[in-house]
C-alpha cells in the first residue's frame, strides 16, 4: 500500500513534467481523490463518495457591543436554506472574490464527526440532524442523515454510536472543506 502511494506520487510528477515539456492538451483519468479537481470526478470517487451541497457564499459582518461594524467574514448558505456555516479566516481570504456567487461545498465522509454532547467548544461547521441510518461495519461506521433535501454520509469510529432516529450535531472539519464553482464544477482552491 505504501509503495502504491509512492508510485502514484511519482506518476503524477512525471505526467506534470511531460505536460509542461510537451505544451499540449492531455487527458488524465484517475480514481484517486487526491487528484480529483471537479465535482464530476469527486461525485464518483470513494465509497461513500464526497458529500456535495449547493449554496452560495455570503459576506457577514460582526458588530461589537456598541453596534459598530467589526470584522467581516464569509459564510456558506445552502441553496435550500437548510444549512448555514460560518467559514474561518483561512477560507474567508481564499473565497472573498466568490462572495455572492453560487458554489458547491464538498466534504468527504471521514471529515464529518459527531460533535460531543456537553462540549463547551463552539466549532465552526456544525449542523443538527436526525440520523436516518447508523451502519456499524466493524472498524468504522457510516451515519446517514438529511440536511434539507440532501442526504449526507459520515464515516466515524464504531465506538459510542448514537442510534438511528436520534438527533446529533455533526461537525465538518473546516480544514478539509472543498469548494467548487457551481457552473463549471471546477475546484476553487487547490493546495
Amino acid at each position: 500500500m505504501k509503495d502504491d502511494a509512492k508510485f502514484r506520487v511519482r506518476t503524477r510528477r512525471e505526467i506534470a513534467r511531460l505536460h509542461q515539456q510537451l505544451s499540449t492538451t492531455m487527458v488524465y483519468v484517475t480514481h484517486d481523490q487526491v487528484e480529483a479537481r471537479n465535482t464530476f470526478v469527486v461525485a464518483f470517487i470513494g465509497s461513500p463518495s464526497m458529500n456535495l451541497l449547493a449554496g452560495s457564499l455570503v459576506e457577514t459582518t460582526v458588530r461589537d457591543a456598541s453596534g459598530a461594524k467589526g470584522l467581516s467574514g464569509v459564510e456558506f448558505r445552502a441553496a435550500d436554506g437548510a444549512f448555514t456555516m460560518a467559514l474561518g479566516a483561512q477560507w474567508g481570504s481564499r473565497l472573498a472574490s466568490r462572495v455572492g456567487r453560487a458554489v458547491i461545498l464538498g466534504i468527504r465522509p471521514e471529515d464529518i464527526l459527531i460533535h460531543p454532547e456537553g462540549s463547551t467548544s463552539e466549532p465552526v461547521g456544525t449542523v443538527r440532524v436526525r440520523l436516518d441510518v447508523v451502519e456499524p461495519l466493524g472498524s468504522e461506521a457510516f451515519l446517514s442523515a438529511r440536511v434539507g433535501a440532501k442526504e449526507y454520509t459520515a464515516r466515524v469510529p464504531p465506538r459510542g454510536l448514537p442510534s438511528a432516529g436520534s438527533e446529533v450535531e455533526l461537525m465538518f472539519n473546516a480544514e478539509r472543506l472543498h469548494f467548487f464553482d457551481a457552473e463549471s464544477g471546477e475546484t476553487l482552491w487547490v493546495e
